[in-house]
């Protein structure tokens, strides 16, 4: 997958995330970092009631980011034996959420982020450090344990976690009645 998206032959990850031209700062869309759950929901369960999430975000409505831990979590949890995926649709899925993300570098760092809450489930951290790492004002997840951290006063003042059905709520237009005064 990576080889194709890129043109190159076993390529890396990290090749993905080499910014190109940069992270536009002019580009006011909104910042997203997606779960994996999220990206099953939307990419390979296809649920019908994020079919406008899915639309919107595939319109380029927003800016998606992830990094290569996540990536990595995506790639292995597609290729779970009881979501019968050959490894055509694995690839197809992964790639098309690949090609979805914004092109950036996150700092080489072997340290947790001083910053970030520490979420009760440890496979979820990831999730947080990329939303803070790219000041993202959403992480979209349907997670417990990160819909929990939404309360903390450290995280309300950086960044909105929310399911993607409250995230979709938040993002609908009001009816035309209510627009007027």
């Amino acid at each position: 997958v990576y080889g194709v998206l890129n043109g190159l032959k076993g390529g890396r990850v990290s090749e993905i995330f080499t910014p190109r031209n940069g992270d536009d700062s002019s580009d006011d869309r909104p910042r997203l970092v997606l779960d994996t759950n999220t990206v099953l929901a939307l990419w390979m369960f296809r649920d019908p009631k994020l079919d406008a999430l899915r639309e919107w975000i595939e319109a380029g409505k927003c800016r998606l980011y992830s990094r290569e831990d996540a990536l990595e979590e995506l790639r292995r949890v597609l290729a779970y034996r009881q979501f019968r995926l050959d490894p055509e649709g694995q690839s197809a899925i992964h790639a098309r959420y690949v090609q979805l993300l914004v092109s950036w570098a996150p700092p080489p760092t072997t340290q947790p982020y001083p910053e970030v809450p520490r979420c009760s489930d440890p496979d979820d951290q990831k999730f947080l450090e990329i939303a803070f790492q790219v000041q993202a004002g959403f992480l979209i997840s349907s997670d417990k344990a990160l819909l929990a951290l939404q309360r903390k006063s450290g995280i309300k003042k950086h960044l909105s976690i929310r399911s993607p059905e409250a995230f979709m709520t938040a993002l609908a237009p009001k009816p035309p009645h209510e627009l007027q005064s």
